[in-house]
C-alpha cells in the first residue's frame, strides 16, 4: 500500500509518501522559519495563508520525487489535530478535496501520533543523509514525544492502543527553548540556537530548578523558564521591573553560552528522569522518541546513557514536523481503522490523542 500523507499543523507545510509502512519515497517540506523568525515565533494567521500558497507546488514536487501518479496512490493521510486550526484546515480541505476528486479512502490522523511513527520509517530515499533505524520499534513501546509544543509520555501495548502516562502542564519543552532564547539574545527558533550556544558553554555554571509534580509523570517547564529569566536579570543587575527583551544587550558572549548550557541540561534532565522511572515501571521493549527535541544531541546523549537499552532514532529531518510522518501513521491507520468521510470530517486543534 502507498499512502501519501499531509502534514499542516503549523509552519511546515508538508507532503511524504510512504510504501508498506516502512518505506519511505518522498518527504518534501517548505519551512516559514524566514518568515516567521521576524516576529519572534509563529503567527498563526501568516502561518495559514502560507499553507495556501504552497500546498500545491509541494504536493507536485513530492509525487515527482517518487515518481509516481495518482493512479498509484492508494490512500491520503491527514492531520486532524492538535495543531493551529488555520493550518490544519489548510491541510485537511486539500486532503478531503483530493479524496474525493481521485476517489481515494481518507484517513485523519493524530499529528503527535506522527511523531512516533517517523520511527516506524526503516527505509529512506537518498535525498535524507542520516540513515533510518536498523530495526522496526516493538510492542510494548515506550514513546517520548517533545516538541515545540507538546510533551508527552505514552505508553503503547499496540498500534492505536495506548495510555498516556503524562503530559506538560503549561509551556512544552520546545516552547521553553524558544522563550529562554529570546531573553538571552539568540534567533528563533530557539532549539537548535540553544543547542549550538550551550556547546561553548559550562552546564554546570548555573543552577536551576526542576519542577515537582503531582503526578510522577507531567512535566512543567514554565517554571524553569521564570527561573532563568531571574537569573539573567540578576547578572545584569536589573530589577524585575526592567524590560526583559533588553536584558540580551548586557550579557556577554561566555555568559550567554553559560545559561544556555546551565539551561539545556535540566531541562534535558526532567524529560530523562520520568523516561528512566517509566522504563523501570513498564519495562517496554522498546523506547522511542518522536517531536522537533528529539533531534537535540543533548537528549540523545543522556538517553543513551541512562536506559539500559539500545536507541535508535529517526533522521533529523524526520524529527520536525513532515509529510512522512503522517504517511507512515495514515498506512497503519488503513488497517486499524475506520475510513474518514471526506465530506464531514471535522479537524480538532485541541486533541491531543487518538
Amino acid at each position: 500500500m502507498i499512502v501519501l500523507g499531509i502534514e499542516s499543523s503549523c509552519d511546515e507545510t508538508a507532503i511524504g509518501i510512504v510504501r508498506d509502512h516502512h518505506e519511505l519515497l518522498a518527504n518534501v517540506v517548505h519551512s516559514q522559519i524566514d518568515i516567521q523568525k521576524a516576529f519572534g515565533g509563529v503567527v498563526p494567521e501568516i502561518a495559514a495563508r502560507s499553507h495556501i500558497e504552497v500546498i500545491l507546488p509541494v504536493l507536485a514536487q513530492a509525487l515527482e520525487q517518487a515518481q509516481l501518479t495518482w493512479d498509484d496512490i492508494d490512500a491520503i493521510a491527514t492531520v486532524e489535530g492538535p495543531g493551529l486550526i488555520g493550518s490544519i484546515l489548510i491541510g485537511s480541505l486539500t486532503a478531503r478535496t483530493l479524496a474525493l476528486l481521485k476517489n481515494k479512502p481518507l484517513y485523519a490522523v493524530n499529528h503527535m501520533v506522527g511523531h512516533v511513527y517517523a520511527n516506524f520509517l526503516t527505509t529512506y530515499p537518498d535525498s535524507i543523509a542520516s540513515p533510518p533505524p536498523a530495526a522496526i520499534p516493538t510492542f510494548p513501546m515506550l514513546a517520548v514525544m517533545v516538541s515545540g509544543n507538546h510533551s508527552q509520555l505514552v505508553f503503547y501495548k499496540d498500534h492505536f492502543s495506548y495510555q498516556l502516562l503524562g503530559q506538560t502542564q503549561d509551556d512544552a519543552i520546545g516552547e521553553a527553548f524558544d522563550k529562554v532564547a529570546k531573553i538571552i539574545g539568540l534567533p528563533y527558533p530557539g532549539g537548535p540556537s540553544i543547542a549550538a550556544a550551550a556547546l561553548h558553554g559550562n552546564d554546570r555554571a548555573y543552577t536551576f530548578p526542576k519542577a515537582r509534580m503531582t503526578q510522577p509523570y507531567d512535566f512543567s517547564f514554565s517554571g524553569l523558564k521564570t527561573a532563568v529569566l531571574r537569573r539573567v536579570q540578576q547578572i545584569c543587575g536589573k530589577d524585575y521591573d526592567f524590560p526583559s527583551t533588553q536584558l540580551a544587550a548586557l550579557l556577554s558572549e561566555s555568559q550567554r553560552n553559560d545559561i544556555a548550557a546551565s539551561f539545556q541540561r535540566i531541562a534535558i534532565e526532567t524529560i530523562v528522569d520520568k523516561v528512566v522511572t517509566a522504563y523501570r515501571e513498564f519495562n517496554p521493549s522498546s523506547v522511542v522518541v518522536g517531536g522537533g527535541v528529539a533531534a537535540n544531541s543533548e537528549l540523545r546523549r543522556q538517553l543513551t546513557e541512562r536506559l539500559p537499552c539500545p536507541l535508535e532514532y529517526a533522521a533529523p529531518q524526520l524529527c520536525t514536523d513532515n509529510g512522512a510522518m503522517i504517511a507512515a501513521v495514515g498506512s497503519y491507520a488503513a488497517e486499524y481503522q475506520k475510513r474518514a468521510d471526506p465530506y464531514t470530517l471535522r479537524v480538532n486543534p485541541y486533541r491531543r490523542q487518538m
